[in-house]
């Protein structure tokens, strides 16, 4: 199974139909939004797949709006962060901004930990974890998405154009 994984929309909402786009065309089969929604047009343009997403720091004040979003998109909303298994791999969610939240996904040591906050990509193992941050679509030096075969464990950088 494939996965796509996105970060940091802030509300571009173009971009972030191309970036679904692509990741499709890659063919990921779900697709997991680590943060920075903003709004509820980004939940419906990730819902065309099955969707998983977190709340990061720009959405504070779009909680209510974006959980109404998942449940009339049929998303899945993991609130500030949760996890969520698929072939048979435990997949931990969370933006990354509030450290806490973080540290109790990690300590749970899921197979994966997938964040956003930073706007960089990264790749790499704390224990027996792999930590993921696809990029962002936003206020980035080059906008990224990213695939993750949960089978293989491969991992693709995917660039969004402007």
């Amino acid at each position: 199974m494939k996965i796509g994984i996105l970060s940091d929309s802030h509300n571009h909402l173009e971009r972030t139909e191309r970036a679904v786009a692509l990741l499709q065309d890659a063919g990921a089969e779900v697709l997991f939004h680590c943060g920075d929604l903003a709004t509820p047009e980004i939940v419906a343009a990730c819902a065309v797949l099955p969707f998983y997403f977190t709340f990061g720091n720009h959405d504070c004040d779009s909680v209510p709006l974006l959980e109404q979003a998942a449940k009339a998109q049929g998303a899945h909303c993991l609130q500030w962060g949760g996890e969520v298994k698929l072939a048979s791999k435990r997949i931990a969610l969370v933006h990354g901004h509030i450290t806490r939240d973080l540290k109790t996904l990690l300590a749970a040591e899921p197979d994966y930990l997938l964040t956003g906050h930073s706007h960089q990509t990264h790749d790499f193992r704390e224990g027996s974890t792999r930590r993921i941050n696809p990029g962002a679509l936003f206020r980035a030096k080059a906008f990224t998405v990213a695939t993750l075969d949960l089978t293989t464990d491969d991992l693709q950088w995917i660039e969004v154009p402007r």
